[in-house]
């Protein structure tokens, strides 16, 4: 699609705004002013069965839970476009891409250094194609601690002189970029990988063994969306028919620019993101596949 006058390199302007989305936006001109949190807890006893199955069937090449989160809401997106709007300069933006944004850390250290992964999801992708995304990125990240190339992204490089300039030069520097972000002007190597020019960013706090977060938004990038998934645990449970049993669940949080859409909208994709998780065979279809919620 040609680019037009107002749009930018990452988003087409939206042009087809009602009245009461204009309107928010001068009620809450700041993204963190638009913060919602949404906790939802997921029955995820179908999606274990089906991780443990495929490692049994595929030691060689395992997925993880973090890889499904990811593919279930890349189809989400999909699914639910308006997720992958963003707000900037006081203007509705539709996002290119589907990108999805994380942080690695280079060893399992406590001090080790953290590095931001941005993995584009493309409408053919599925849960093979987005783990092995996933996995090729980190292990060239993990690399680093060994190597002696430097293989991590413009972003990180930059962040990292950046960040120990002193006090009045690195206010003075984050302020320039800042306006640079709002008009546009931000140089490529500063936005490739970097989490905050993302539709949602992702951390699995389960692998550190503690449950989901609320997380807040910056008013710096164009990232409408942070996911936080916790640690799968077992509940007891009383059924629709009133007996007990125990299933895994998990706990995930996520924040949202409510700017984007309405409160329908995201309820509407939560419970989506739930079915999906509860049908884990979906996860091996197209990312663009259209997915209605049956009711068993």
């Amino acid at each position: 699609m040609k680019k037009k006058f107002g749009d930018r390199r990452d988003g087409k302007k939206v042009r087809d705004l009602d009245g009461m989305h204009n309107i928010m936006l001068e009620l809450m001109p700041k993204r963190c002013d638009a913060d919602v949190y949404s906790n939802v807890k997921i029955d995820v006893t179908n999606l274990k069965k089906y991780v443990e199955k495929y490692k049994k069937e595929h030691p060689e090449s395992k997925i993880t839970f973090f890889h499904a989160f990811a593919m279930a809401f890349g189809k989400v997106i999909y699914n639910k476009p308006l997720l992958n709007r963003f707000i900037i300069n006081s203007t509705y933006y539709d996002r290119n891409e589907v990108v999805l944004a994380f942080v690695a850390k280079i060893a399992f250290e406590e001090n080790s250094e953290e590095i931001m992964i941005n993995i584009p999801i493309e409408k053919d992708d599925n849960i093979f194609t987005v783990r092995d995304k996933i996995s090729s990125r980190v292990e060239k990240v993990r690399n680093t601690k060994t190597s002696t190339d430097d293989k991590r992204s413009g972003t990180n490089n930059i962040v990292d002189v950046v960040g120990h300039f002193p006090k009045f030069l690195r206010k003075a520097v984050v302020g320039i970029l800042k306006s640079f972000d709002k008009h546009d002007l931000l140089p490529k190597d500063i936005m490739e990988d970097n989490l905050y020019y993302s539709t949602a960013i992702l951390s699995n706090l389960g692998n550190l063994g503690i449950g989901s977060i609320y997380h807040h938004l910056t008013d710096f990038g164009t990232s409408s969306i942070l996911a936080t998934m916790g640690k799968i645990h077992k509940e007891t449970i009383v059924d629709e028919k009133g007996k007990t049993k125990v299933i895994d669940v998990c706990d995930f949080g996520v924040n949202l620019d409510e700017r984007i859409a309405d409160g329908f909208y995201f309820a509407k994709s939560l419970l989506l993101l739930e079915y999906i998780l509860k049908n884990p065979e979906l996860l091996e279809g197209r990312a663009d596949d259209k997915i209605e919620i049956r009711e068993d």
